[in-house]
């Protein structure tokens, strides 16, 4: 099963300089735009309780990913985030292969 997720097309990009006030849901709501939406993940700091300024998002197609990619700047409640497309795929926890591959 392992082999399959892996050959699975990445169409994610990775954000940057997310502004601390800005939510999933907004991140969702503003890549909408290019097209639909897989999944968004923000991590949190658990000590801080706030996100840590980065996160993943996931487009069901391509399209969607050259469309975000294409888009410059991308600015969210006044601040300019940097996006680039995500080189892998983020599961949310890392093997040890993984870890040692980046």
């Amino acid at each position: 099963m392992a082999a399959t997720a892996a050959s699975k097309k990445v169409f994610e990009v990775f954000v940057s300089k997310v502004p601390w006030t800005v939510a999933t849901r907004e991140m969702k709501e503003y890549f909408g735009q290019f097209g639909q939406v897989k999944k968004c993940l923000l991590p949190f700091d658990k000590e801080t309780g706030f996100h840590k300024g980065f996160c993943w998002v996931g487009f069901t197609t391509e399209e969607g990913l050259h469309n975000a990619l294409q888009k410059d700047p991308h600015i969210i409640e006044g601040a300019k985030l940097q996006v680039q497309k995500n080189r892998k795929q983020f599961s949310g926890r890392k093997s040890n292969k993984e870890a040692d591959d980046i």
